[in-house]
Protein backbone atom coordinates (compact mmCIF):
# COMPACT_ATOMS: atom_id res chain seq x y z
CA UNK A 1 0.00 0.00 0.00
CA UNK A 2 1.58 3.66 -0.97
CA UNK A 3 0.24 5.44 1.98
CA UNK A 4 1.71 2.93 4.82
CA UNK A 5 4.06 5.05 6.68
CA UNK A 6 3.05 7.37 8.84
CA UNK A 7 2.82 11.18 8.26
CA UNK A 8 3.23 13.74 10.92
CA UNK A 9 3.47 17.09 8.86
CA UNK A 10 2.09 18.64 5.68
CA UNK A 11 3.72 18.11 2.53
CA UNK A 12 3.75 20.72 -0.20
CA UNK A 13 0.56 20.73 -2.08
CA UNK A 14 0.21 17.32 -4.45
CA UNK A 15 -1.01 18.28 -8.19
CA UNK A 16 -4.00 15.41 -8.42
CA UNK A 17 -6.53 15.54 -11.53
CA UNK A 18 -9.31 14.84 -8.80
CA UNK A 19 -9.94 12.38 -5.99
CA UNK A 20 -13.27 10.33 -5.90
CA UNK A 21 -15.20 9.60 -2.54
CA UNK A 22 -14.86 5.50 -3.64
CA UNK A 23 -13.16 3.84 -6.22
CA UNK A 24 -14.43 0.26 -6.54
CA UNK A 25 -12.34 -0.11 -10.03
CA UNK A 26 -9.38 -0.54 -8.05
CA UNK A 27 -10.10 -2.78 -5.55
CA UNK A 28 -11.48 -4.87 -8.26
CA UNK A 29 -9.00 -4.52 -10.95
CA UNK A 30 -6.78 -7.23 -9.43
CA UNK A 31 -9.91 -9.63 -8.86
CA UNK A 32 -12.21 -9.02 -12.20
CA UNK A 33 -10.93 -12.58 -13.82
CA UNK A 34 -11.51 -14.51 -10.52
CA UNK A 35 -14.67 -12.85 -10.24
CA UNK A 36 -15.94 -14.07 -13.12
CA UNK A 37 -14.33 -17.09 -13.09
CA UNK A 38 -16.90 -17.57 -10.14
CA UNK A 39 -19.80 -16.01 -11.45
CA UNK A 40 -19.43 -18.62 -14.34
CA UNK A 41 -19.21 -21.40 -11.88
CA UNK A 42 -22.35 -20.98 -10.25
CA UNK A 43 -24.43 -19.88 -13.80
CA UNK A 44 -23.11 -23.37 -14.92
CA UNK A 45 -24.37 -24.99 -11.59
CA UNK A 46 -27.64 -23.50 -12.37
CA UNK A 47 -27.82 -23.38 -8.02
CA UNK A 48 -28.20 -19.38 -8.71
CA UNK A 49 -30.28 -19.55 -5.05
CA UNK A 50 -28.99 -21.80 -2.18
CA UNK A 51 -25.46 -23.09 -3.56
CA UNK A 52 -23.27 -24.52 -1.59
CA UNK A 53 -21.09 -20.71 -1.91
CA UNK A 54 -23.54 -19.29 0.59
CA UNK A 55 -23.01 -22.37 3.17
CA UNK A 56 -19.36 -21.70 2.82
CA UNK A 57 -19.33 -17.85 3.21
CA UNK A 58 -21.51 -18.16 6.10
CA UNK A 59 -19.06 -20.63 8.10
CA UNK A 60 -16.20 -18.68 6.89
CA UNK A 61 -17.82 -15.05 8.17
CA UNK A 62 -19.18 -16.85 11.62
CA UNK A 63 -15.44 -17.66 12.36
CA UNK A 64 -14.27 -14.01 10.89
CA UNK A 65 -16.59 -12.27 13.48
CA UNK A 66 -16.10 -14.97 16.33
CA UNK A 67 -20.14 -16.24 16.41
CA UNK A 68 -21.06 -19.45 16.28
CA UNK A 69 -23.58 -19.23 13.13
CA UNK A 70 -24.23 -16.85 10.12
CA UNK A 71 -27.44 -16.42 7.81
CA UNK A 72 -26.64 -14.86 4.89
CA UNK A 73 -29.54 -12.38 3.61
CA UNK A 74 -30.74 -10.31 0.88
CA UNK A 75 -29.17 -6.60 2.61
CA UNK A 76 -28.37 -5.16 5.65
CA UNK A 77 -31.96 -4.33 6.09
CA UNK A 78 -33.39 -7.89 6.26
CA UNK A 79 -30.36 -8.99 8.69
CA UNK A 80 -31.57 -5.85 10.96
CA UNK A 81 -35.56 -7.22 10.36
CA UNK A 82 -35.16 -10.80 11.06
CA UNK A 83 -32.88 -10.51 13.71
CA UNK A 84 -35.26 -8.52 15.87
CA UNK A 85 -38.15 -11.02 14.57
CA UNK A 86 -35.81 -14.38 15.45
CA UNK A 87 -35.04 -12.76 18.52
CA UNK A 88 -38.35 -12.20 19.33
CA UNK A 89 -39.54 -8.75 19.08
CA UNK A 90 -43.42 -8.31 19.20
CA UNK A 91 -45.54 -5.34 17.56
CA UNK A 92 -45.94 -2.71 20.10
CA UNK A 93 -42.06 -3.51 21.70
CA UNK A 94 -40.04 -0.22 22.12
CA UNK A 95 -36.57 -0.61 20.76
CA UNK A 96 -33.84 2.16 21.65
CA UNK A 97 -31.70 2.99 18.81
CA UNK A 98 -29.11 6.30 18.15
CA UNK A 99 -30.55 9.39 16.73
CA UNK A 100 -27.07 9.69 14.87
CA UNK A 101 -27.96 6.87 12.50
CA UNK A 102 -28.53 5.82 8.82
CA UNK A 103 -32.67 5.58 8.46
CA UNK A 104 -32.53 1.85 7.46
CA UNK A 105 -31.91 1.35 11.28
CA UNK A 106 -35.16 3.12 12.15
CA UNK A 107 -37.26 1.43 8.85
CA UNK A 108 -36.09 -2.21 10.52
CA UNK A 109 -37.83 -1.32 14.02
CA UNK A 110 -40.98 -0.02 12.27
CA UNK A 111 -41.21 -2.66 9.47
CA UNK A 112 -41.52 -5.45 12.22
CA UNK A 113 -44.42 -3.68 14.10
CA UNK A 114 -42.03 -1.89 16.88
CA UNK A 115 -41.82 1.66 18.29
CA UNK A 116 -38.16 3.40 17.98
CA UNK A 117 -37.48 5.22 21.08
CA UNK A 118 -34.31 7.61 19.91
CA UNK A 119 -31.39 8.32 21.93
CA UNK A 120 -28.72 10.74 21.79
CA UNK A 121 -25.41 10.59 20.37
CA UNK A 122 -22.23 10.06 22.31
CA UNK A 123 -19.90 12.91 22.13
CA UNK A 124 -16.79 10.57 22.53
CA UNK A 125 -17.60 7.98 19.42
CA UNK A 126 -20.58 9.38 17.81
CA UNK A 127 -22.35 6.43 18.59
CA UNK A 128 -25.22 5.89 20.84
CA UNK A 129 -24.85 7.31 24.44
CA UNK A 130 -24.85 4.42 27.01
CA UNK A 131 -26.13 7.84 29.65
CA UNK A 132 -29.17 8.82 27.23
CA UNK A 133 -29.85 5.20 26.83
CA UNK A 134 -30.04 4.82 30.76
CA UNK A 135 -32.22 7.82 30.73
CA UNK A 136 -34.56 7.02 27.60
CA UNK A 137 -38.02 6.43 28.66
CA UNK A 138 -39.15 2.91 26.82
CA UNK A 139 -42.43 1.45 29.00
CA UNK A 140 -42.66 -1.71 26.71
CA UNK A 141 -38.78 -1.70 26.05
CA UNK A 142 -37.55 -5.08 25.31
CA UNK A 143 -34.63 -4.44 22.77
CA UNK A 144 -31.15 -2.04 22.78
CA UNK A 145 -29.95 -1.33 18.78
CA UNK A 146 -27.01 0.48 19.09
CA UNK A 147 -24.64 1.33 15.90
CA UNK A 148 -21.27 0.72 15.27
CA UNK A 149 -20.76 3.83 12.64
CA UNK A 150 -18.14 5.19 10.33
CA UNK A 151 -16.52 1.51 11.21
CA UNK A 152 -16.03 2.81 14.69
CA UNK A 153 -17.76 0.13 16.91
CA UNK A 154 -20.21 1.52 20.03
CA UNK A 155 -19.31 1.15 23.65
CA UNK A 156 -20.52 -1.86 24.02
CA UNK A 157 -19.68 -2.66 27.63
CA UNK A 158 -21.27 0.35 28.68
CA UNK A 159 -24.33 -0.15 26.51
CA UNK A 160 -24.33 -3.84 27.78
CA UNK A 161 -24.76 -3.05 31.44
CA UNK A 162 -27.65 -0.59 30.17
CA UNK A 163 -28.84 -3.63 28.71
CA UNK A 164 -28.42 -5.72 32.28
CA UNK A 165 -30.07 -3.34 34.33
CA UNK A 166 -33.12 -2.73 32.11
CA UNK A 167 -33.68 -6.03 31.04
CA UNK A 168 -33.16 -5.64 27.27
CA UNK A 169 -31.86 -8.09 24.79
CA UNK A 170 -28.92 -5.88 22.69
CA UNK A 171 -28.66 -6.64 18.84
CA UNK A 172 -25.62 -4.81 16.87
CA UNK A 173 -25.96 -2.82 13.74
CA UNK A 174 -22.75 -3.58 12.09
CA UNK A 175 -23.63 -2.66 8.91
CA UNK A 176 -20.60 -0.65 8.92
CA UNK A 177 -18.13 -2.27 10.77
CA UNK A 178 -16.68 -5.43 9.77
CA UNK A 179 -13.74 -6.46 11.66
CA UNK A 180 -13.65 -3.57 13.85
CA UNK A 181 -13.21 -4.08 17.79
CA UNK A 182 -13.39 -2.08 20.73
CA UNK A 183 -12.55 -3.19 24.41
CA UNK A 184 -11.59 -6.95 23.45
CA UNK A 185 -15.07 -7.54 21.75
CA UNK A 186 -15.21 -8.17 18.20
CA UNK A 187 -18.48 -6.41 16.30
CA UNK A 188 -21.18 -8.76 15.84
CA UNK A 189 -20.03 -11.12 18.54
CA UNK A 190 -21.63 -9.06 21.79
CA UNK A 191 -24.86 -9.15 21.23
CA UNK A 192 -27.69 -11.93 20.68
CA UNK A 193 -27.52 -11.38 17.16
CA UNK A 194 -25.96 -8.95 14.73
CA UNK A 195 -26.91 -7.50 11.30
CA UNK A 196 -24.08 -6.42 8.82
CA UNK A 197 -24.43 -5.10 5.34
CA UNK A 198 -22.23 -5.98 2.07
CA UNK A 199 -23.41 -2.92 0.01
CA UNK A 200 -21.15 -2.52 -2.40
CA UNK A 201 -19.28 0.50 -0.81
CA UNK A 202 -18.64 -1.65 2.57
CA UNK A 203 -15.46 -2.61 3.52
CA UNK A 204 -16.42 -5.96 2.81
CA UNK A 205 -18.89 -5.38 -0.46
CA UNK A 206 -20.83 -7.90 -2.71
CA UNK A 207 -21.34 -6.62 -6.59
CA UNK A 208 -25.12 -5.66 -5.19
CA UNK A 209 -27.51 -5.36 -1.91
CA UNK A 210 -26.51 -8.47 0.36
CA UNK A 211 -26.08 -8.54 4.56
CA UNK A 212 -26.01 -11.30 6.51
CA UNK A 213 -27.16 -12.30 9.99
CA UNK A 214 -24.57 -13.53 13.21
CA UNK A 215 -25.28 -15.26 16.13
CA UNK A 216 -24.19 -17.40 18.18
CA UNK A 217 -27.54 -18.86 19.53
CA UNK A 218 -28.84 -21.72 17.93
CA UNK A 219 -32.59 -21.59 17.67
CA UNK A 220 -32.32 -17.94 16.63
CA UNK A 221 -29.89 -18.80 13.81
CA UNK A 222 -32.84 -21.38 13.35
CA UNK A 223 -35.90 -19.27 13.58
CA UNK A 224 -33.83 -16.55 11.10
CA UNK A 225 -33.48 -18.98 8.61
CA UNK A 226 -37.01 -20.21 8.50
CA UNK A 227 -37.75 -16.60 8.73
CA UNK A 228 -35.67 -15.84 5.36
CA UNK A 229 -37.89 -17.93 3.00
CA UNK A 230 -41.06 -17.76 3.45
CA UNK A 231 -41.18 -19.61 7.13
CA UNK A 232 -40.08 -22.83 5.93
CA UNK A 233 -38.22 -25.15 7.83
CA UNK A 234 -38.43 -27.53 5.15
CA UNK A 235 -39.60 -27.08 1.22
CA UNK A 236 -43.29 -26.80 1.96
CA UNK A 237 -43.30 -26.67 5.58
CA UNK A 238 -44.39 -23.50 6.90
CA UNK A 239 -44.34 -22.85 10.91
CA UNK A 240 -44.30 -18.74 10.37
CA UNK A 241 -45.45 -16.32 7.66
CA UNK A 242 -41.86 -15.50 6.15
CA UNK A 243 -40.09 -12.71 4.17
CA UNK A 244 -38.02 -13.69 1.08
CA UNK A 245 -34.61 -12.48 2.27
CA UNK A 246 -31.87 -15.19 0.97
CA UNK A 247 -28.14 -13.80 -0.20
CA UNK A 248 -27.80 -15.15 -3.63
CA UNK A 249 -25.48 -17.34 -4.68
CA UNK A 250 -23.73 -15.39 -6.60
CA UNK A 251 -23.42 -12.42 -4.37
CA UNK A 252 -21.80 -15.33 -1.93
CA UNK A 253 -19.39 -16.34 -4.04
CA UNK A 254 -18.25 -13.10 -4.57
CA UNK A 255 -18.06 -12.08 -0.53
CA UNK A 256 -16.06 -15.69 -0.51
CA UNK A 257 -13.39 -14.51 -2.51
CA UNK A 258 -13.34 -11.25 -0.71
CA UNK A 259 -13.24 -12.37 2.86
CA UNK A 260 -9.68 -13.07 3.14
CA UNK A 261 -8.84 -10.28 2.00
CA UNK A 262 -10.91 -7.62 4.23
CA UNK A 263 -7.82 -7.22 6.70
CA UNK A 264 -5.64 -6.05 4.49
CA UNK A 265 -8.13 -3.60 3.22
CA UNK A 266 -8.86 -2.98 6.62
CA UNK A 267 -5.09 -2.00 7.28
CA UNK A 268 -4.73 0.03 4.22
CA UNK A 269 -7.82 2.23 5.27
CA UNK A 270 -6.15 2.36 8.52
CA UNK A 271 -3.05 3.66 7.37
CA UNK A 272 -5.01 6.40 5.20
CA UNK A 273 -6.36 7.32 8.76
CA UNK A 274 -3.31 7.64 9.78
CA UNK A 275 -2.19 9.61 7.48
CA UNK A 276 -5.27 11.63 7.24
CA UNK A 277 -5.01 12.29 11.32
CA UNK A 278 -0.95 13.27 11.24
CA UNK A 279 -1.49 15.87 8.21
CA UNK A 280 -4.69 17.49 9.99
CA UNK A 281 -3.25 17.46 13.55
CA UNK A 282 -2.36 20.74 13.98
CA UNK A 283 -5.24 22.68 11.77
CA UNK A 284 -7.42 25.04 14.18
CA UNK A 285 -11.30 24.46 14.07
CA UNK A 286 -10.93 21.07 12.66
CA UNK A 287 -11.78 17.83 14.39
CA UNK A 288 -10.60 14.88 13.65
CA UNK A 289 -12.62 11.27 14.20
CA UNK A 290 -13.13 10.33 17.55
CA UNK A 291 -10.74 6.95 18.44
CA UNK A 292 -11.93 5.86 22.44
CA UNK A 293 -9.21 4.21 24.14
CA UNK A 294 -9.34 0.18 23.67
CA UNK A 295 -10.50 0.83 20.11
CA UNK A 296 -10.41 -0.86 16.81
CA UNK A 297 -12.14 1.21 14.12
CA UNK A 298 -11.89 -0.08 10.34
CA UNK A 299 -12.49 3.58 8.88
CA UNK A 300 -15.52 2.91 6.77
CA UNK A 301 -15.61 6.55 6.40
CA UNK A 302 -13.10 9.19 7.77
CA UNK A 303 -15.18 11.83 9.64
CA UNK A 304 -13.94 15.01 10.04
CA UNK A 305 -15.92 18.37 11.96
CA UNK A 306 -16.10 21.74 11.11
CA UNK A 307 -18.93 24.39 11.97
CA UNK A 308 -20.18 24.18 8.27
CA UNK A 309 -20.09 20.61 6.57
CA UNK A 310 -21.77 21.97 3.47
CA UNK A 311 -19.41 24.50 3.02
CA UNK A 312 -16.47 22.43 3.37
CA UNK A 313 -18.17 19.83 0.82
CA UNK A 314 -18.16 23.07 -1.54
CA UNK A 315 -14.86 23.81 -1.23
CA UNK A 316 -13.50 20.58 -1.83
CA UNK A 317 -16.03 20.05 -5.02
CA UNK A 318 -14.70 22.92 -6.56
CA UNK A 319 -10.85 21.20 -6.39
CA UNK A 320 -12.32 18.18 -7.97
CA UNK A 321 -12.10 16.13 -4.68
CA UNK A 322 -15.35 14.08 -3.76
CA UNK A 323 -16.71 14.26 -0.22
CA UNK A 324 -19.97 12.76 1.70
CA UNK A 325 -22.30 13.93 4.23
CA UNK A 326 -23.10 11.24 6.54
CA UNK A 327 -26.18 11.99 7.08
CA UNK A 328 -26.98 15.51 6.79
CA UNK A 329 -30.63 15.27 7.79
CA UNK A 330 -31.09 13.56 11.28
CA UNK A 331 -33.37 10.76 11.30
CA UNK A 332 -36.12 12.12 13.84
CA UNK A 333 -36.03 15.46 11.40
CA UNK A 334 -36.99 13.77 8.18
CA UNK A 335 -40.53 13.70 6.88
CA UNK A 336 -40.33 9.86 6.87
CA UNK A 337 -40.25 9.91 11.05
CA UNK A 338 -42.29 12.48 11.57
CA UNK A 339 -44.83 10.39 12.82
CA UNK A 340 -42.37 9.42 15.82
CA UNK A 341 -43.22 12.78 17.10
CA UNK A 342 -39.66 14.49 17.64
CA UNK A 343 -38.91 17.68 16.95
CA UNK A 344 -35.76 20.48 16.71
CA UNK A 345 -33.54 20.38 19.62
CA UNK A 346 -34.98 16.62 20.86
CA UNK A 347 -30.86 15.33 20.01
CA UNK A 348 -28.71 18.50 20.17
CA UNK A 349 -25.42 16.29 19.52
CA UNK A 350 -27.15 14.51 16.10
CA UNK A 351 -28.41 17.52 15.25
CA UNK A 352 -25.14 19.19 15.49
CA UNK A 353 -22.88 16.08 14.04
CA UNK A 354 -25.40 16.56 10.63
CA UNK A 355 -24.42 19.89 10.49
CA UNK A 356 -21.03 19.86 11.33
CA UNK A 357 -19.24 15.97 10.01
CA UNK A 358 -18.03 15.28 6.14
CA UNK A 359 -16.52 12.24 5.03
CA UNK A 360 -13.35 12.54 3.37
CA UNK A 361 -12.39 9.63 0.22
CA UNK A 362 -10.99 6.74 2.25
CA UNK A 363 -10.45 3.17 0.41
CA UNK A 364 -7.83 0.48 -0.40
CA UNK A 365 -5.49 1.43 -3.11
CA UNK A 366 -5.61 5.63 -2.92
CA UNK A 367 -2.67 6.83 -3.21
CA UNK A 368 -0.14 8.77 -1.24
CA UNK A 369 -0.38 12.25 -3.30
CA UNK A 370 -4.56 11.83 -3.14
CA UNK A 371 -4.71 11.97 0.53
CA UNK A 372 -2.14 15.00 0.39
CA UNK A 373 -4.37 16.40 -2.22
CA UNK A 374 -7.42 16.16 0.13
CA UNK A 375 -5.84 17.11 3.48
CA UNK A 376 -4.35 20.15 1.81
CA UNK A 377 -7.86 21.38 0.64
CA UNK A 378 -9.33 21.16 3.93
CA UNK A 379 -6.60 22.92 5.81
CA UNK A 380 -6.96 25.52 3.23
CA UNK A 381 -10.46 25.87 3.82
CA UNK A 382 -10.45 25.81 7.52
CA UNK A 383 -7.12 28.28 7.54
CA UNK A 384 -9.19 30.75 5.93
CA UNK A 385 -12.92 30.23 7.20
Amino acid sequence: MSVSEPVTSMSEPAAVDGVPFMDLGRIHRDLGETLLADIEEVLESCRVTNGPQVAAFEREFARYCETEYCVGMSSGLDALKLALLAAGAEPGDDVLVPANTFIATIEAVVQVGCRPVLVDADERDYCMSSDAATAAVAPSGRFLLPVHLYGQMADLKALLEVCQHRGFSLIEDACQAHGAGRDGLRAGSAGVAAAFSFYPAKNLGALGDAGALVTSDAGLAERARALREHGQSEKYRHHVLGYTARLDTIQAAVLLRKLPLLDGWNSDRDSIASMYSGLLADVDGLTLPPRPPGSTPVWHLYVVRVDDALALAEHLERRGIQSGRHYPEPVHLSEACRGLGYGTGDFPVAEALARQLLSLPIFPGMTRREVEAVADAVAEYVRNA
